[in-house]
This record gives C-alpha cells, structure tokens and sequence, in this order.
C-alpha cells in the first residue's frame, strides 16, 4: 500500500477538531490503521472506546471530507505530513506526554532534532531583552545547534532572525494552519526560514485559524522538539513560562537569563531561576550544560567517534532491546556516573538512543 493511501486518512481525521492525540491514539490501537477507522461503522467506533457524542460527529463529519482531495491540496502548497507512525518523527517529540498524531511541514524535513534548543520570551522586548538573545541565540547556531520557536512578535522572531542571520537553522512552530502565517507581519521572516532550509510545522491542518486555546498546547511542541528551553524575559504567567513547565514534564533542560528584578518582564526568567532553572549569561552555558561542544565536533566530523574502553563495554550490554540504566549498571558492573557520561557520549556519537524513562537502545 502507497504511503498516501494510509496517510490521508491521518489528514482527514485532523479535520475534525475533537479527534485529538488521545482519540487518535485509541482508533489507531483498536482499527490498526486511519483508513480502517474511517470506514467504520457508528457501532464499531463506539466500540473503539470512543463517546456516543465522538462517532456522531465522526460519522456525520466524514460525508463532508474527502481525503484524496485534501491529500491532493497539500501537495499542491508543498506540504508534508510526519505521522507518529513514520520513521522520521522526531523521537525526541515522540517521548512527550500525548505528542502530536501527525505533524504538518514546511520545508526541509527531517530536522536534527538531538541538537535543538527551544527560545522563548516576551512579545514586548526591552533593549536588555533584543542584546541578549540576538547575542546568545548567534552563538547557539553557530556552535550548530537548531533553533525552534513560536514566529512571535518579540523574543520568538528575534531568536529565528539571529540564527539565520548567523547562518543556522531555525525552526518555527505555529498554533494554525501552515497556510496561516501569525502574525502577518512575521512573514517574510517566515519566507526567509524557509528558504534557509528551516522548517514551518503544525499539529494543525491547512484553514485552522489562530485560535487562543492552539498556543499552549502549541507550546509543548516547542518544547519536546528541544534539548531543553531556555527563557528570555517574560511576565511570571507568560506563555514562555508554560513552554518552561511543559519542559520540566518532559525532562528536558530548563535555562533563563536573568533580568532586573523590578522589571515586569523579568518576572518570569527570575521565578525560574528560584525554581531551579540554569543561569544564563552566555550561550557557553547552554552548550557546556549539553555537551554541546562535543556533540558539534560530531557532527562536523560526519563520522562516529570510536568508543572509549567503557564505551565499549556498555555497548555490548545494549541491543535493540530497551534497557533501563539500572540494569546496565547493574550488568557493566560499572559505577553510576561513569555509566552516565559514556551513554551521554554514545548518545551524541549516534552509537545508542535514549527512549525516555532511562531506557537505552543500540541506534538503527
């Protein structure tokens, strides 16, 4: 079966607004496929685990859907779709709670997504605010990582400008359609992504408008895209700051620059601070809290590192089987820090695949 022929379906679906991670993930586990699931009946749908209130409106919706057409429309616009089912969807986004049933992109696909760093802050910037992530952002890219945000206005828009400007890789992520650029003034920067062979991505079909409640849940995409978050100004209940939670609930880094303490803008970089958050003074403490510097040394190499003696011990406990840390401990017989930082390094040097959880697999 042609990949569209399955595909489609995860499209159509999206169309309809209530069938969300959770139902998507329930239809796909009782029907084994999108295309079974849009051909059943009311009865086997409820039987799906889904409301009564859920199959009326799929089974009444449907008869206005057509799936070969809205395949054929993305396709037209240059638009593809990542299913969590594809090969090619981000692992790291996979291991979020209720990540996103299909991406929408724009652009250049796959992404690097291990070496991603999520920017995040106010829409109305101090001149304290513009220096440092103009400064800091630079430095990120061209030490090589990826730089993902939300196309704002402030802090978001700066951070995408900065990382071309230094001639990296940004990504956007957008709360509509990617046929909806919000806000309107961000799109020749979103033009400019794209052609710097960036990426636009959406959970949310082509026509979706930018609706208020699509940011936050927006927000945990930023997030689970990245190696961590690091944030940038921001009022202490800004949406930067519901990017930040969703990044502690997923385990991932948190960073914040600190600000003037009677500044209203610094309100929220300094409560995470006092909540435990990285200091940030210079993009040297992202790259030296990730390994970065290593990690970009792999990378530019094209080439794996060999491993080191324990490396290689580790290794021969590993298989495509997922493995707990503790077990590998365990097994190595070596001590825990030790087991720590080779998997840190077999990680960077594309030997093993962190699954979440600290479960350990040899990589493909």
């Amino acid at each position: 079966m042609k990949e569209y022929e399955e595909t489609k379906y995860w499209v159509a679906f999206s169309h309809i607004e209530s069938i969300g991670p959770k139902k998507f993930k329930m239809l796909y586990n009782h029907f084994s496929s999108m295309k079974n699931a849009w051909r059943a009946s009311y009865s086997e749908l409820h039987a799906a685990g889904l409301t009564n209130k859920d199959a009326e409106t799929i089974f009444t919706k449907r008869g206005g859907i057509n799936p070969d057409k809205l395949w054929e429309d993305l396709t037209e616009n240059n638009i593809q779709v990542i299913t969590i089912k594809h090969a090619n969807y981000p692992h790291l986004l996979k291991q979020i709670h209720l990540p996103p049933a299909l991406l929408y992109v724009k652009g250049q696909w796959p992404v690097d997504s291990e070496y991603s760093l999520a920017v995040v802050g106010t829409r109305k910037t101090s001149s304290y605010g513009r220096q440092a992530v103009l400064e800091i952002t630079s430095e990120l890219s061209k030490a090589g990582l990826t730089i993902i945000s939300g196309l704002a206005l402030g802090i978001d828009a700066l951070a995408h400008q900065a990382a071309l400007e230094a001639g990296g890789i940004t990504i956007a992520v957008l709360g509509c359609g990617l046929d909806i650029i919000y806000p309107a003034t961000n799109r020749q920067l979103s033009e400019k992504i794209l052609r710097e062979k960036g990426a636009l991505i959406s959970e949310y079909p082509p026509g979706t408008q930018p609706l208020k409640y699509h940011f936050p849940a927006r927000n945990r995409i930023i997030s689970g895209l990245s190696k961590g978050v690091l944030v940038i100004e921001g009022g202490q209940d800004s949406g930067s700051l519901i990017t930040a939670n969703f990044a502690l609930e997923q385990n991932r880094e948190v960073f914040a620059v600190p600000g003037n303490i009677f500044s209203q803008s610094s309100r929220g970089p300094n409560k995470l601070i006092k909540m435990g958050a990285s200091v940030v003074t210079s993009a040297n403490d992202i790259l030296q809290a990730l390994n970065i510097e290593q990690a970009q040394q792999f990378k530019t190499n094209k080439k794996i590192i060999p491993a080191s003696q324990e490396e290689k011990i580790i290794l021969e406990y590993l298989s495509s089987e997922a493995l707990h840390i503790d077990e590998i401990i365990k097994s190595s017989k070596l001590k825990s820090s030790i087991v720590n930082s080779c998997l840190t390094m077999l990680e960077m040097k594309g030997f093993v695949r962190n699954l979440g959880g600290a479960y350990y697999v040899l990589s493909d």
